[in-house]
């Protein structure tokens, strides 16, 4: 007898010892403080008694862990202790969830009293009750999870639940959009007012904007619960991507897909057989503008061009072609903006967003504005025209196009080369062909026993014979230096500047066919070398 006493005694020990684990320890202790927290709410008001309970929530999300670590455990020892706090858990939800319902339902009947701007410190104290009564659904529906694996569970406060949570997806949903019209309402009224009205639309918008946002996020929340429920959340998760545009991996469902789709095919056929006629119109008019800003911008080229080529104005080519396509240019840019506001497309954004992005692409394309405030100098200042041979920037060539930010030279061996407007105008600029005349210097030198006034006589002859030799200027034939292998004579004859190299190649060819004919040598550097034998002497 004594024995069977000893074993039951011993059992009973390592029962409890089994119980006050650590874990358990913290149970229980965690548990009396609540129990004291409960008691004491229940004896306050005010704002005293809405400290302690939030204070009693905080030691209850801190139980809730320990009775989620332990269930996850499955131990059959804890079973009857983790059965009764679970159970006293979903009494003390419920009893959470009246009381943030009636202060719920208490502060919105406040809010209607408040002045507007007692109604944004009324309506955050309002949306954090929301919170907390979305979260104490969630804790309910763990409850009866942990229920259902400690084998009691409760299908009918499990249905009400779900039940619950499905009126309030519908009522957050109906929420949202009428919450989403008034702030659309208010904001339109805020464009439209004057400035004695605005400051009371402002509060009143800044307020549907908060009902705006929390609605969103109570129906997210509301929509992760549902989705453990495995109640069908399709329409409500279109709605939350249609008032945020948030893409989530949600939109990788298939049924969510077609239905925003088909959603979209709907109101978007409502919609054309509402607005066809008018959108039909207001596209006619759009096109109808556009085309005669098209015929405006050609005339306009027609007229300024003709005014800038008069020859009193003295404009080169390319700034005639710079103003002819800058005038079109102004003009259909005028002809788009009006076509715009006529289809009802407010153009005040739109200007002040050029006014913007002119200031950020100012300072991001510094080197290509340096460019084309070069463009405007070389275009005022006209250093050279299309057409033109020129050396500038460090590339020889033909002037073939010009724009504000660069100009196009074609060397003479046909390669098109593209300059930055900035390094023509920082550098020297050489014209070859502005001037009408060029004088062609050339050099011919002959021996130093040659025959000299024979020598100018036959330069003379070949300069004044050459047609493309202008009879003024005055051609200069002189002898003008004593070389070291040669006497050199200077013969500069005055052309037109599209006949220089022509001259050129054929008086220098003509000059060496009347030396040789004439005798007249045409000497090349040499040099005399004197060797001198010197014997030796025998010593």
């Amino acid at each position: 007898m004594r024995i069977i006493i000893l074993l039951l005694l011993l059992v009973s020990n390592l029962v409890l010892a089994q119980q006050s684990s650590p874990q358990i320890d913290k149970l229980n202790q965690l548990d009396k403080e609540i129990s004291v927290l409960y008691g004491e709410s229940k004896t306050m008001s005010g704002s005293t008694r809405d400290v302690v309970r939030l204070q009693l929530l905080n030691k209850n999300d801190a139980l809730r862990d320990v009775i989620q670590a332990l269930i996850d455990q499955r131990s059959g020892d804890n079973h009857d202790v983790l059965l009764k706090q679970v159970n006293q858990q979903v009494k003390f939800i419920a009893d959470a969830s009246t009381y943030l319902l009636n202060k719920i339902a208490t502060t919105e009947k406040a809010l209607e009293k408040e002045t507007s701007e007692g109604k944004l410190l009324a309506q955050k104290t309002l949306d954090e009750s929301r919170r907390f009564s979305m979260r104490l659904l969630a804790d309910q529906w763990t409850n009866y999870q942990w229920l259902k694996l400690l084998n009691q569970p409760s299908p009918a406060k499990e249905q009400a639940l779900i039940s619950d949570v499905e009126h309030r997806l519908e009522f957050m949903s109906a929420s949202l959009i009428f919450d989403s019209q008034q702030e659309a309402l208010l904001n339109n009224q805020l464009e439209s007012a004057t400035e004695g009205e605005k400051s009371t639309i402002q509060l009143e918008h800044i307020l549907t904007q908060r009902k705006v946002n929390n609605d969103i996020s109570t129906l997210q929340f509301l929509v992760t619960l549902a989705d453990k429920m495995t109640l069908d959340t399709t329409q409500y998760k279109q709605q939350l991507f249609e008032a945020t545009g948030t893409l989530t991996d949600e939109l990788l469902n298939v049924d969510l897909i077609l239905s925003i789709i088909s959603t979209w095919g709907e109101g978007s056929g409502q919609w054309l057989a509402d607005n066809a006629p008018e959108l039909l119109f207001k596209i006619l008019i759009f096109v109808f503008i556009i085309l005669m800003f098209r015929w405006l911008k050609k005339l306009t080229r027609k007229m300024v061009k003709k005014a800038v080529s008069s020859p009193n104005l003295q404009l080169s080519r390319l700034i005639q072609d710079f103003f002819t396509s800058m005038s079109g240019n102004i003009v259909f840019a005028i002809g788009l903006l009006i076509a715009l506001s006529q289809v009802g497309l407010d153009l005040t954004p739109i200007l002040t967003g050029f006014g913007v992005a002119g200031l950020v692409i100012g300072f991001a394309l510094q080197d290509t504005l340096s460019n084309f405030a070069s463009g405007m100098m070389l275009l005022i200042y006209r250093p050279f025209d299309e057409g033109d041979f020129v050396e500038a920037g460090g590339i020889s060539g033909k002037v073939a196009h010009m724009s504000l930010v660069n100009t196009t030279i074609k060397t003479f061996d046909n390669q098109v080369i593209i300059v930055p407007n900035s390094k023509i105008w920082g550098d020297i600029i050489k014209n070859v062909t502005h001037e009408r005349v060029r004088r062609v210097d050339m050099v011919f030198g002959i021996g130093y026993n040659d025959d000299i006034a024979l020598a100018e006589t036959v330069l003379t002859d070949i300069v004044q014979s050459h047609a493309g030799v202008l009879k003024d200027p005055e051609t200069v034939i002189k002898l003008h230096t004593l070389n070291t292998s040669s006497v050199d004579f200077i013969v500069r004859p005055w052309v037109k500047t599209e006949d220089y190299w022509d001259v050129y190649w054929d008086i220098t060819r003509e000059v060496k066919i009347r030396f040789d004919k004439e005798g007249l040598s045409i000497p090349f550097p040499q040099q005399d070398v004197h060797l001198h034998m010197v014997e030796k002497l025998a010593k």
